[in-house]
């Protein structure tokens, strides 16, 4: 009797450091260490150096999320590869690499914790919600362009001596303080050529983001209308905190549980623990810093607006007040993943 044993096909595993001008690549497969070799940026040249080198092996490949984002794992991803791209915070290291780093030893690496399936892979987003993100990135770069323009503007008048009048001296600035500094007398043309340059600034960055806001809604309500609603019947959530949802994190259904949620946006503690020694180090510096700061102020609007968190900030009276927005702003995150998952909006008064 003769017995027939079905060969598994070989495996390679490939480690890549991706820059602009150059790939660094480090091959094994399940048997042996292979060569690290360079590339000229681009997944062609690549893919025709593995099927040459290397045919008839499945192929798994590797690497850290950075400045070039993820057209190359799609182009592997079509090739039929399984593609991981990692946190590089996520990548375990040797001691020794803390002071000695190069392309060379990064990537096997990468290389060789694959093959020791070391590694776990960050969401690769769709082509359309990665496109969408960059627009919603856009608005968030302009605010903080905006304020910076703000500040700047104010300073000058501090500078050269300019008391702000009471009535305009607070963030929101009207047409009536914009025309005031415009008719400001300056002893010299140059101070004058100053401040309309400023001037021109706001208004340009103004102009620019309410432009750039009116798409995002715009495009929300065209390709994610359902969930954009959806959002927005919770108390403190916006328009734009929804679209923020919508473009940072994609589906939300696609979080099997809040803990894993509140890990993405970052609204959880750090925690150190050593033998009978346990404590919280405060707020993870892990997080999606948009979506945190975009949290935390819809948590102070929901305290305004909900009597339900209204009654649990009164509960938590007499702590830190950051402390108790941060958890009004986690209480409100199980209500955002609820009203998607539930697929039905929120009413104030629910439990979530």
């Amino acid at each position: 009797m003769t017995s027939s044993v079905t060969a598994s096909p070989p495996k390679l595993f490939i480690g890549i450091d991706i820059h602009k001008n150059s790939w660094k690549v480090h091959f094994c497969t399940d048997l042996f260490d292979g060569d690290t070799v360079s590339f000229t940026p681009g997944p062609r040249a690549f893919k025709e150096y593995v099927d040459r080198h290397f045919p008839n092996h499945l192929v798994s490949c590797v690497y850290e999320a950075g400045c070039c984002g993820y057209s190359a794992a799609r182009a592997f991803q079509s090739y039929g590869w399984k593609v991981l791209v990692v946190n590089p915070a996520d990548v375990p290291r040797p001691a020794k690499q803390a002071w000695i780093k190069t392309d060379k030893i990064d990537c096997i690496n990468l290389a060789k914790q694959l093959k020791n399936n070391q590694l776990q892979s960050i969401t690769i987003p769709s082509v359309q919600r990665e496109q969408f993100r960059a627009l919603f990135r856009r608005r968030f770069d302009l605010i903080k362009d905006f304020r910076r323009v703000k500040s700047h503007i104010k300073s000058f008048l501090l500078y050269h001596g300019i008391e702000i009048p009471e009535a305009f001296d607070n963030p929101n600035w009207s047409h009536a303080f914009i025309n005031w500094m415009i008719d400001l007398q300056w002893d010299f043309d140059s101070a004058q050529k100053t401040i309309d340059s400023l001037i021109f600034h706001y208004r340009f960055l103004n102009k620019e983001i309410q432009s750039v806001s009116n798409d995002i809604r715009a495009y929300c309500r065209k390709h994610y209308k359902k969930d954009y609603y959806l959002l927005q019947s919770i108390p403190g959530i916006g328009p734009l905190t929804s679209a923020a949802f919508l473009a940072e994190a994609g589906d939300l259904r696609q979080f099997k549980s809040l803990k894993k949620f509140a890990a993405f946006v970052g609204l959880i503690p750090g925690v150190y623990q050593s033998g009978e020694t346990a404590k919280t180090l405060g707020m993870t510096p892990r997080a999606n810093h948009i979506l945190r700061s975009y949290m935390v102020e819809a948590a102070w609007v929901a305290i305004r607006k909900d009597p339900v968190m209204q009654a649990y900030y009164r509960k938590h009276l007499g702590k830190n007040p950051k402390s108790i927005v941060i958890k009004v702003a986690r209480k409100l995150l199980s209500r955002v993943l609820a009203v998607i998952k539930t697929e039905t909006p929120y009413q104030i008064g629910m439990v979530a």
